[in-house]
């Protein structure tokens, strides 16, 4: 039996109404194979992403640690779209360092392709995995990407448009403005809940309208206010966007529609604002009020220290080996370490000449992500 057909089974499956598996298990207690390839008919087109517990922007460095929240997006049939969703995983279950580290295939089908690919941004939106990292914002981008989108690829797609791996985008255009106002609707519902608490103030100071949104090193500023069961978001142009959602605080996505088109983004409170994920983009949105705006400008930026003299474990997993000593000089390239993490053993390499200082681990060690292998004098 093909590789290829076993694992991608429910693609298959999707577009021919063929059971696979059924008839592998049929075929292998001795029954003939009752299917002809004139009735094996094709209808519509399938998506499918693997999640995986890895970091995209680590070069894709497995993860590992408990899945504190899994909520995958609901599975069925809509509208003529199909969403699967094939796992094993559960929440408050733990990915481990000894296996391979994929999370669920996750499938949509409809009748083009363009609807599958919309249909699988989408539920890659609605997909909840919170306690590691996980490749889903890498998935996302790929929805969005035009190349992608046109069909135009190869098997070199990723090192083509990828050169430099995964990196962080900042929000822009449509995508921030969608960002932005997603923001300041948790804020008001937030602001709206404080306000019903008795004893709390309730004056002009605490219903202002106006807010400024810090996107990264963008500042958008817009007017917000209730109407009705939505929220009206204006922003500096005059554009009103209205917001419905039955968001309530704890809630680690936001599900409704910005003028009407549904919308799904995830959202994790920090101080003062917010870290939204939305198709294949993380960014924080920090929600001031106009005086709060004014003193927000005026803080520093923090620069983390320099490390550049630690060799950091890029994953967690277990050392296997360690290929130099203290004392000893090294140039760029040579391998200082191999570290065994999901069934792979990646090397560690220095990424510059210099002499070894210090080394921190041994062969056995268990190694968390970040944990310091190595100092360079």
């Amino acid at each position: 039996m093909n590789t290829r057909l076993q694992v991608e089974h429910p693609v298959t499956e999707l577009v021919t109404g063929i059971d696979l598996v059924e008839q592998m298990i049929r075929v292998a207690a001795g029954e003939p194979l009752t299917l002809k390839q004139g009735d094996i008919k094709l209808n519509g087109w399938a998506v499918e992403s693997r999640v995986y517990a890895e970091d995209p922007y680590r070069n894709f460095a497995p993860s590992i640690g408990r899945l504190v929240r899994y909520r995958p997006p609901a599975e069925g049939v809509h509208d003529g779209v199909t969403v699967r969703n094939d796992t094993g995983v559960f929440e408050g279950g733990e990915i481990s360092l000894y296996y391979d580290p994929m999370i669920a295939k996750l499938v949509t089908h409809a009748k083009t392709r363009g609807a599958a690919i919309d249909a699988q941004a989408d539920a890659l939106d609605a997909f909840t995995i919170e306690g590691i990292r996980h490749n889903i914002p890498f998935l996302s981008a790929i929805m969005a990407h035009p190349r992608w989108r046109s069909g135009n690829i190869s098997t070199g797609f990723i090192a083509e448009e990828f050169p430099r791996g995964f990196e962080h985008t900042p929000p822009t255009g449509a995508m921030a403005r969608a960002m932005a106002g997603v923001a300041v609707a948790i804020d008001h519902v937030l602001g709206e809940r404080k306000r019903r608490i008795s004893g709390q103030l309730n004056t002009t100071l605490t219903r202002e309208r106006h807010r400024a949104v810090l996107l990264g090193k963008e500042e958008i500023l817009v007017d917000v206010e209730r109407d009705g069961d939505a929220i009206a978001v204006t922003y500096e142009d005059g554009a009103i966007h209205k917001l419905s959602s039955p968001w309530i605080p704890g809630l680690p996505l936001w599900q409704g529609t910005i003028d009407g088109v549904a919308v799904a983004m995830h959202v994790r409170m920090i101080p003062n604002g917010f870290e939204l994920a939305y198709r294949g983009v993380e960014a924080k949105a920090f929600v001031y009020t106009e005086r709060e705006a004014r003193y927000a400008r005026l803080m520093p930026v923090k620069v983390l220290s320099d490390s550049g003299k630690a060799v950091r474990c890029p994953m967690p997993g277990l050392v296997v080996s360690i290929a130099v000593t203290e004392g000893q000089e090294v140039k760029a390239g040579e391998t200082l370490a191999v570290v065994e993490a999901m069934k792979m053993e990646n090397i560690l390499r220095a990424e510059r000449d210099g002499t070894i200082k210090k080394i921190r681990v041994k062969p056995g060690d268990s190694v968390a992500v970040d944990a310091v292998i190595m100092e360079f004098a």
